[in-house]
Protein backbone atom coordinates (compact mmCIF):
# COMPACT_ATOMS: atom_id res chain seq x y z
CA UNK A 1 0.00 0.00 0.00
CA UNK A 2 1.32 3.44 -0.90
CA UNK A 3 2.04 6.11 1.67
CA UNK A 4 -1.03 7.95 3.00
CA UNK A 5 -0.63 11.72 2.70
CA UNK A 6 -1.55 13.43 6.00
CA UNK A 7 -4.63 15.65 6.25
CA UNK A 8 -4.05 18.79 8.33
CA UNK A 9 -6.41 21.43 9.63
CA UNK A 10 -5.95 24.90 8.15
CA UNK A 11 -3.82 26.92 10.54
CA UNK A 12 -0.45 28.62 10.49
CA UNK A 13 1.30 27.26 7.39
CA UNK A 14 4.74 28.69 8.15
CA UNK A 15 6.03 25.23 9.01
CA UNK A 16 5.04 23.93 5.55
CA UNK A 17 6.59 26.95 3.84
CA UNK A 18 9.81 26.61 5.83
CA UNK A 19 9.99 22.89 4.99
CA UNK A 20 9.74 23.66 1.28
CA UNK A 21 12.36 26.41 1.46
CA UNK A 22 14.76 24.08 3.30
CA UNK A 23 14.74 21.63 0.36
CA UNK A 24 17.21 23.81 -1.53
CA UNK A 25 20.14 22.57 0.57
CA UNK A 26 22.31 25.29 -0.92
CA UNK A 27 24.37 25.74 2.24
CA UNK A 28 26.62 22.72 1.69
CA UNK A 29 30.02 24.13 2.62
CA UNK A 30 31.92 21.20 1.12
CA UNK A 31 30.25 21.63 -2.28
CA UNK A 32 30.69 25.40 -2.09
CA UNK A 33 34.44 25.00 -1.58
CA UNK A 34 34.75 22.56 -4.50
CA UNK A 35 32.77 24.85 -6.79
CA UNK A 36 34.80 27.90 -5.76
CA UNK A 37 38.03 26.10 -6.72
CA UNK A 38 36.61 24.91 -10.05
CA UNK A 39 35.45 28.41 -10.98
CA UNK A 40 38.82 29.90 -10.02
CA UNK A 41 40.69 27.26 -12.08
CA UNK A 42 38.56 27.87 -15.18
CA UNK A 43 38.97 31.62 -14.83
CA UNK A 44 42.75 31.25 -14.56
CA UNK A 45 43.52 28.41 -16.99
CA UNK A 46 40.64 28.39 -19.49
CA UNK A 47 40.46 25.40 -21.81
CA UNK A 48 43.23 23.54 -20.01
CA UNK A 49 41.24 23.42 -16.78
CA UNK A 50 37.92 22.92 -18.59
CA UNK A 51 39.09 19.79 -20.41
CA UNK A 52 40.85 18.47 -17.32
CA UNK A 53 37.64 18.69 -15.24
CA UNK A 54 35.61 17.18 -18.10
CA UNK A 55 37.89 14.15 -18.18
CA UNK A 56 37.87 13.86 -14.38
CA UNK A 57 34.10 14.16 -13.85
CA UNK A 58 32.65 12.88 -17.13
CA UNK A 59 35.34 10.43 -18.20
CA UNK A 60 35.59 12.04 -21.64
CA UNK A 61 38.66 13.53 -23.33
CA UNK A 62 37.79 16.70 -25.21
CA UNK A 63 39.82 19.35 -26.95
CA UNK A 64 39.29 22.59 -28.85
CA UNK A 65 38.54 20.63 -32.04
CA UNK A 66 35.74 18.38 -30.76
CA UNK A 67 34.12 20.35 -27.90
CA UNK A 68 31.78 22.15 -30.31
CA UNK A 69 28.77 20.12 -31.47
CA UNK A 70 28.82 19.71 -35.25
CA UNK A 71 25.90 19.98 -37.65
CA UNK A 72 26.33 16.28 -38.35
CA UNK A 73 25.78 15.49 -34.65
CA UNK A 74 22.61 17.58 -34.67
CA UNK A 75 21.29 15.73 -37.71
CA UNK A 76 22.03 12.41 -36.00
CA UNK A 77 20.06 13.64 -33.00
CA UNK A 78 17.07 14.32 -35.24
CA UNK A 79 17.39 10.76 -36.54
CA UNK A 80 16.85 9.42 -33.00
CA UNK A 81 13.56 11.32 -32.68
CA UNK A 82 10.20 10.29 -34.04
CA UNK A 83 8.44 12.52 -36.57
CA UNK A 84 5.61 12.98 -34.05
CA UNK A 85 8.05 14.23 -31.40
CA UNK A 86 9.60 16.74 -33.80
CA UNK A 87 6.17 18.04 -34.82
CA UNK A 88 5.11 18.34 -31.18
CA UNK A 89 8.27 20.26 -30.31
CA UNK A 90 7.81 22.57 -33.28
CA UNK A 91 4.22 23.28 -32.22
CA UNK A 92 5.35 23.91 -28.65
CA UNK A 93 8.04 26.28 -29.92
CA UNK A 94 5.45 28.16 -31.98
CA UNK A 95 3.16 28.61 -28.98
CA UNK A 96 6.01 29.63 -26.67
CA UNK A 97 7.28 32.15 -29.22
CA UNK A 98 3.81 33.60 -29.77
CA UNK A 99 3.28 34.09 -26.01
CA UNK A 100 6.67 35.70 -25.43
CA UNK A 101 6.28 38.06 -28.39
CA UNK A 102 3.54 39.76 -26.35
CA UNK A 103 6.08 40.51 -23.60
CA UNK A 104 8.32 42.64 -25.81
CA UNK A 105 8.73 46.28 -24.87
CA UNK A 106 9.78 49.10 -27.15
CA UNK A 107 12.06 52.05 -26.57
CA UNK A 108 9.96 55.11 -25.77
CA UNK A 109 10.54 58.85 -25.30
CA UNK A 110 8.07 61.45 -24.02
CA UNK A 111 8.54 65.16 -24.79
CA UNK A 112 7.12 67.65 -22.31
CA UNK A 113 8.07 71.19 -21.17
CA UNK A 114 11.39 71.30 -22.98
CA UNK A 115 12.54 67.89 -21.71
CA UNK A 116 12.64 64.46 -23.28
CA UNK A 117 12.44 61.51 -20.89
CA UNK A 118 12.28 57.87 -21.83
CA UNK A 119 13.62 54.35 -21.70
CA UNK A 120 15.82 52.51 -24.18
CA UNK A 121 15.38 48.75 -24.51
CA UNK A 122 18.53 46.88 -25.59
CA UNK A 123 18.84 43.09 -25.89
CA UNK A 124 21.80 41.40 -24.25
CA UNK A 125 24.58 40.60 -26.71
CA UNK A 126 24.85 36.97 -25.61
CA UNK A 127 23.24 34.37 -23.38
CA UNK A 128 24.30 30.94 -22.18
CA UNK A 129 21.83 28.12 -21.54
CA UNK A 130 22.76 25.20 -19.30
CA UNK A 131 21.05 21.90 -20.15
CA UNK A 132 21.56 18.95 -17.77
CA UNK A 133 22.35 15.51 -19.07
CA UNK A 134 20.97 12.05 -18.42
CA UNK A 135 17.57 11.63 -16.75
CA UNK A 136 17.52 15.31 -15.72
CA UNK A 137 17.49 16.51 -19.34
CA UNK A 138 14.19 17.96 -20.51
CA UNK A 139 14.06 19.12 -24.13
CA UNK A 140 11.04 21.27 -23.28
CA UNK A 141 13.25 23.32 -20.96
CA UNK A 142 15.58 24.05 -23.87
CA UNK A 143 12.68 25.75 -25.65
CA UNK A 144 11.66 27.65 -22.54
CA UNK A 145 15.17 29.04 -21.95
CA UNK A 146 16.13 29.81 -25.53
CA UNK A 147 12.99 31.20 -27.16
CA UNK A 148 12.55 34.22 -24.83
CA UNK A 149 16.17 35.17 -25.57
CA UNK A 150 15.54 34.87 -29.31
CA UNK A 151 12.39 36.97 -29.05
CA UNK A 152 14.28 39.58 -27.02
CA UNK A 153 16.81 39.91 -29.84
CA UNK A 154 19.86 38.25 -28.29
CA UNK A 155 22.29 37.71 -31.16
CA UNK A 156 24.44 34.91 -29.77
CA UNK A 157 22.87 32.07 -27.77
CA UNK A 158 25.27 29.39 -26.55
CA UNK A 159 24.21 26.10 -25.02
CA UNK A 160 26.30 23.79 -22.85
CA UNK A 161 25.34 20.21 -22.01
CA UNK A 162 27.38 17.33 -20.54
CA UNK A 163 29.19 14.94 -22.88
CA UNK A 164 28.35 11.26 -23.12
CA UNK A 165 30.91 8.49 -22.77
CA UNK A 166 31.01 8.13 -26.55
CA UNK A 167 32.21 11.70 -27.04
CA UNK A 168 28.80 12.95 -28.13
CA UNK A 169 26.26 14.47 -25.74
CA UNK A 170 24.60 12.53 -22.97
CA UNK A 171 21.08 13.31 -24.22
CA UNK A 172 20.87 13.71 -28.02
CA UNK A 173 17.26 14.97 -28.09
CA UNK A 174 18.49 18.12 -26.38
CA UNK A 175 20.41 18.89 -29.59
CA UNK A 176 17.29 18.61 -31.72
CA UNK A 177 15.39 20.81 -29.25
CA UNK A 178 18.19 23.38 -29.35
CA UNK A 179 18.07 23.45 -33.14
CA UNK A 180 14.29 23.92 -33.15
CA UNK A 181 14.65 26.75 -30.61
CA UNK A 182 17.40 28.49 -32.59
CA UNK A 183 20.56 28.02 -30.50
CA UNK A 184 23.66 29.36 -32.30
CA UNK A 185 26.32 27.07 -30.82
CA UNK A 186 26.36 24.02 -28.57
CA UNK A 187 29.30 22.82 -26.49
CA UNK A 188 29.79 19.38 -24.93
CA UNK A 189 30.67 20.45 -21.40
CA UNK A 190 28.70 20.30 -18.17
CA UNK A 191 28.87 20.86 -14.44
CA UNK A 192 30.30 23.81 -12.55
CA UNK A 193 33.14 24.00 -15.06
CA UNK A 194 30.69 24.73 -17.90
CA UNK A 195 29.04 27.52 -15.90
CA UNK A 196 32.46 29.05 -15.17
CA UNK A 197 33.42 28.80 -18.85
CA UNK A 198 30.28 30.71 -19.84
CA UNK A 199 30.89 33.32 -17.17
CA UNK A 200 34.55 34.07 -17.93
CA UNK A 201 35.16 32.58 -21.36
CA UNK A 202 37.89 30.19 -22.43
CA UNK A 203 39.85 29.76 -25.64
CA UNK A 204 36.99 27.61 -27.01
CA UNK A 205 33.88 28.93 -25.28
CA UNK A 206 32.81 32.58 -25.45
CA UNK A 207 31.93 34.65 -22.43
CA UNK A 208 28.21 35.43 -22.20
CA UNK A 209 26.20 38.17 -20.50
CA UNK A 210 23.68 35.94 -18.74
CA UNK A 211 23.37 32.25 -17.81
CA UNK A 212 20.03 30.46 -17.49
CA UNK A 213 18.93 26.87 -17.12
CA UNK A 214 18.57 24.21 -14.39
CA UNK A 215 21.19 21.89 -12.96
CA UNK A 216 22.30 19.94 -9.90
CA UNK A 217 23.68 21.50 -6.72
CA UNK A 218 27.12 22.00 -8.32
CA UNK A 219 25.61 23.89 -11.23
CA UNK A 220 23.35 25.93 -8.96
CA UNK A 221 26.20 26.90 -6.65
CA UNK A 222 28.42 27.74 -9.63
CA UNK A 223 25.73 30.13 -10.85
CA UNK A 224 25.75 31.76 -7.43
CA UNK A 225 29.54 31.94 -7.48
CA UNK A 226 29.71 33.73 -10.85
CA UNK A 227 26.75 36.05 -10.26
CA UNK A 228 27.95 39.63 -10.47
CA UNK A 229 30.45 38.81 -13.20
CA UNK A 230 27.51 37.64 -15.28
CA UNK A 231 23.73 37.69 -14.85
CA UNK A 232 21.81 34.55 -13.90
CA UNK A 233 18.13 33.68 -14.03
CA UNK A 234 17.56 32.17 -10.60
CA UNK A 235 18.81 29.36 -8.38
CA UNK A 236 15.92 26.93 -8.70
CA UNK A 237 15.08 24.30 -6.11
CA UNK A 238 12.96 21.12 -6.42
CA UNK A 239 9.58 21.33 -8.14
CA UNK A 240 6.25 21.87 -6.38
CA UNK A 241 2.54 22.12 -7.08
CA UNK A 242 -0.29 23.36 -4.87
CA UNK A 243 -3.85 22.55 -5.92
CA UNK A 244 -6.77 24.50 -4.47
CA UNK A 245 -9.89 22.35 -4.84
CA UNK A 246 -13.52 22.71 -3.75
CA UNK A 247 -16.36 20.21 -3.64
CA UNK A 248 -16.84 20.49 -7.42
CA UNK A 249 -13.43 18.99 -8.16
CA UNK A 250 -12.89 15.48 -9.46
CA UNK A 251 -10.65 13.82 -6.83
CA UNK A 252 -9.06 11.53 -9.42
CA UNK A 253 -7.98 14.54 -11.50
CA UNK A 254 -6.64 16.35 -8.44
CA UNK A 255 -4.60 13.33 -7.38
CA UNK A 256 -3.25 12.89 -10.90
CA UNK A 257 -2.10 16.52 -10.97
CA UNK A 258 -0.39 16.19 -7.61
CA UNK A 259 1.39 13.04 -8.73
CA UNK A 260 2.60 14.72 -11.92
CA UNK A 261 4.89 16.81 -9.72
CA UNK A 262 5.71 14.15 -7.14
CA UNK A 263 7.29 11.97 -9.86
CA UNK A 264 9.91 14.63 -10.64
CA UNK A 265 12.12 14.10 -7.64
CA UNK A 266 12.05 12.71 -4.08
CA UNK A 267 12.23 16.34 -2.92
CA UNK A 268 9.31 17.52 -5.07
CA UNK A 269 6.29 18.77 -3.14
CA UNK A 270 2.61 18.05 -3.86
CA UNK A 271 0.08 19.96 -1.74
CA UNK A 272 -3.72 20.03 -1.77
CA UNK A 273 -5.57 22.87 -0.05
CA UNK A 274 -9.34 22.50 0.09
CA UNK A 275 -12.46 23.72 1.87
CA UNK A 276 -14.01 20.24 1.61
CA UNK A 277 -13.18 17.47 4.08
CA UNK A 278 -14.80 14.98 1.72
CA UNK A 279 -12.54 16.00 -1.17
CA UNK A 280 -9.54 15.78 1.15
CA UNK A 281 -10.33 12.17 2.03
CA UNK A 282 -11.17 11.19 -1.56
CA UNK A 283 -7.93 12.69 -2.90
CA UNK A 284 -5.95 10.97 -0.14
CA UNK A 285 -7.37 7.63 -1.27
CA UNK A 286 -6.81 8.42 -4.96
CA UNK A 287 -3.17 9.32 -4.32
CA UNK A 288 -2.59 5.89 -2.80
CA UNK A 289 -4.48 4.11 -5.59
CA UNK A 290 -2.83 5.90 -8.50
CA UNK A 291 0.66 5.74 -7.02
CA UNK A 292 0.50 1.94 -7.10
CA UNK A 293 -0.11 2.09 -10.85
CA UNK A 294 2.70 4.43 -11.88
CA UNK A 295 6.18 3.40 -13.12
CA UNK A 296 8.00 5.98 -10.95
CA UNK A 297 6.32 4.70 -7.80
CA UNK A 298 9.51 4.69 -5.72
CA UNK A 299 10.22 8.36 -6.44
CA UNK A 300 6.59 9.33 -5.85
CA UNK A 301 6.39 7.55 -2.51
CA UNK A 302 9.54 9.29 -1.26
CA UNK A 303 8.18 12.65 -2.36
CA UNK A 304 4.72 12.16 -0.83
CA UNK A 305 6.03 10.71 2.43
CA UNK A 306 8.14 13.80 3.07
CA UNK A 307 6.46 16.69 1.28
CA UNK A 308 2.96 15.49 0.39
CA UNK A 309 0.34 17.44 2.36
CA UNK A 310 -3.43 17.96 2.38
CA UNK A 311 -4.75 21.03 4.20
CA UNK A 312 -8.44 21.58 4.99
CA UNK A 313 -9.60 25.19 5.45
CA UNK A 314 -13.00 26.66 6.31
CA UNK A 315 -13.28 28.78 3.14
CA UNK A 316 -11.69 29.34 -0.26
CA UNK A 317 -10.36 32.72 0.86
CA UNK A 318 -8.59 30.91 3.70
CA UNK A 319 -7.20 28.53 1.07
CA UNK A 320 -5.85 31.55 -0.82
CA UNK A 321 -4.09 32.71 2.35
CA UNK A 322 -2.34 29.34 2.52
CA UNK A 323 -1.28 29.72 -1.11
CA UNK A 324 0.19 33.15 -0.43
CA UNK A 325 2.04 31.87 2.63
CA UNK A 326 3.63 28.99 0.70
CA UNK A 327 4.16 30.92 -2.58
CA UNK A 328 4.20 27.77 -4.75
CA UNK A 329 5.89 27.32 -8.10
CA UNK A 330 2.66 25.98 -9.66
CA UNK A 331 -0.81 26.78 -8.32
CA UNK A 332 -3.95 25.14 -9.71
CA UNK A 333 -7.32 26.70 -8.90
CA UNK A 334 -9.51 23.66 -9.43
CA UNK A 335 -12.72 25.27 -8.17
CA UNK A 336 -16.15 25.99 -9.60
CA UNK A 337 -15.38 29.68 -10.23
CA UNK A 338 -11.59 30.08 -10.49
CA UNK A 339 -11.74 33.65 -11.80
CA UNK A 340 -13.43 34.82 -8.60
CA UNK A 341 -10.61 33.31 -6.53
CA UNK A 342 -7.81 34.57 -8.79
CA UNK A 343 -7.63 38.12 -7.30
CA UNK A 344 -6.82 36.61 -3.90
CA UNK A 345 -3.73 34.78 -5.19
CA UNK A 346 -0.70 37.04 -4.71
CA UNK A 347 2.24 34.63 -4.59
CA UNK A 348 2.57 31.93 -7.26
CA UNK A 349 4.87 31.28 -10.19
CA UNK A 350 2.12 30.12 -12.56
CA UNK A 351 -1.62 29.92 -11.93
CA UNK A 352 -3.78 27.33 -13.70
CA UNK A 353 -7.55 27.90 -13.79
CA UNK A 354 -10.19 25.20 -13.98
CA UNK A 355 -10.54 21.47 -14.47
CA UNK A 356 -8.91 21.35 -17.90
CA UNK A 357 -5.78 23.38 -17.15
CA UNK A 358 -3.49 20.76 -15.56
CA UNK A 359 0.07 21.78 -14.75
CA UNK A 360 1.61 19.58 -17.52
CA UNK A 361 -0.16 21.77 -20.09
CA UNK A 362 2.03 24.63 -18.86
CA UNK A 363 5.11 22.44 -18.87
CA UNK A 364 4.89 21.69 -22.55
CA UNK A 365 2.37 23.35 -24.79
CA UNK A 366 0.41 26.32 -23.40
CA UNK A 367 3.07 28.96 -24.17
CA UNK A 368 3.89 30.73 -20.87
CA UNK A 369 7.33 29.92 -19.54
CA UNK A 370 7.75 26.91 -17.27
CA UNK A 371 10.97 28.23 -15.72
CA UNK A 372 9.39 29.38 -12.46
CA UNK A 373 10.44 30.50 -8.98
CA UNK A 374 10.52 27.68 -6.43
CA UNK A 375 10.89 27.22 -2.67
CA UNK A 376 8.76 30.24 -1.77
CA UNK A 377 10.65 32.68 -3.98
CA UNK A 378 7.46 33.45 -5.92
CA UNK A 379 7.05 36.09 -3.21
CA UNK A 380 9.60 38.20 -5.10
CA UNK A 381 10.64 36.37 -8.32
CA UNK A 382 8.79 35.98 -11.62
CA UNK A 383 8.82 33.39 -14.41
CA UNK A 384 11.63 33.58 -16.96
CA UNK A 385 10.61 36.06 -19.65
CA UNK A 386 11.80 38.34 -22.43
CA UNK A 387 12.61 40.90 -19.71
CA UNK A 388 15.40 38.61 -18.50
CA UNK A 389 17.25 39.08 -21.78
CA UNK A 390 17.09 42.85 -22.20
CA UNK A 391 18.60 45.88 -20.49
CA UNK A 392 16.75 49.11 -19.84
CA UNK A 393 18.55 52.44 -20.05
CA UNK A 394 16.98 55.74 -18.96
CA UNK A 395 16.94 58.61 -21.48
CA UNK A 396 17.18 62.23 -20.28
CA UNK A 397 17.41 65.23 -22.59
CA UNK A 398 16.74 68.76 -21.27
CA UNK A 399 16.79 72.08 -23.04
CA UNK A 400 18.23 75.22 -21.44
CA UNK A 401 14.88 76.49 -20.19
CA UNK A 402 13.91 73.16 -18.68
CA UNK A 403 17.20 72.90 -16.78
CA UNK A 404 17.00 76.52 -15.65
CA UNK A 405 13.52 75.90 -14.24
CA UNK A 406 14.86 73.35 -11.75
CA UNK A 407 18.41 74.69 -11.45
CA UNK A 408 18.06 76.10 -7.93
CA UNK A 409 16.31 72.97 -6.64
CA UNK A 410 18.99 70.67 -8.06
CA UNK A 411 21.67 72.85 -6.43
CA UNK A 412 19.79 72.89 -3.12
CA UNK A 413 19.52 69.11 -2.99
CA UNK A 414 23.15 68.65 -4.04
CA UNK A 415 24.39 71.07 -1.33
CA UNK A 416 22.22 69.30 1.27
CA UNK A 417 24.05 66.06 0.50
CA UNK A 418 27.46 67.72 0.66
CA UNK A 419 28.05 67.29 -3.07
CA UNK A 420 29.12 70.78 -4.09
CA UNK A 421 30.61 69.68 -7.43
CA UNK A 422 27.21 68.28 -8.34
CA UNK A 423 25.69 71.69 -7.70
CA UNK A 424 28.49 73.41 -9.63
CA UNK A 425 27.88 71.27 -12.74
CA UNK A 426 24.46 72.91 -12.97
CA UNK A 427 25.50 76.35 -11.74
CA UNK A 428 28.25 76.69 -14.38
CA UNK A 429 25.66 76.65 -17.14
CA UNK A 430 24.00 79.80 -15.83
CA UNK A 431 27.01 81.85 -14.79
CA UNK A 432 26.70 80.80 -11.14
CA UNK A 433 30.06 79.03 -10.76
CA UNK A 434 30.64 77.98 -7.17
CA UNK A 435 33.93 79.05 -5.62
CA UNK A 436 35.27 77.76 -2.32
Amino acid sequence: MSVMVPILECADTREIAESLSARESMTNDKVAAIVKDIVADIRKSGDEALFEYTERFDGVKLNAENVLVSREEIEKAYATASREWVLAMQEAARRIREFHEKQKQNTWVNFEKGMALGQKITPLRSAGVYVPGGTAAYPSSVLMNVIPAKVAGVKDIVMVTPPGKNGGVSYPLALAAADIAGVDRIYKVGGAQAVAALAFGTESIPRVDKITGPGNIYVAMAKREVFGYVGIDMVAGPSEVLVVADASANPAYVAADLLSQAEHDPMAAAILVTDSSEIAQQVQAELARQTDLLPRRDVIEKSLSTYGTIVVCNSLTACAEVVNGIAPEHCELYVADPYSLLPYIENAGAIFLGAYSPEPLGDYMAGPNHVLPTSGTARFFSPLSVDDFVKKSSIICAGREALEEVCDQVMLLAHSEGLDAHANAVAMRFGKEIRG
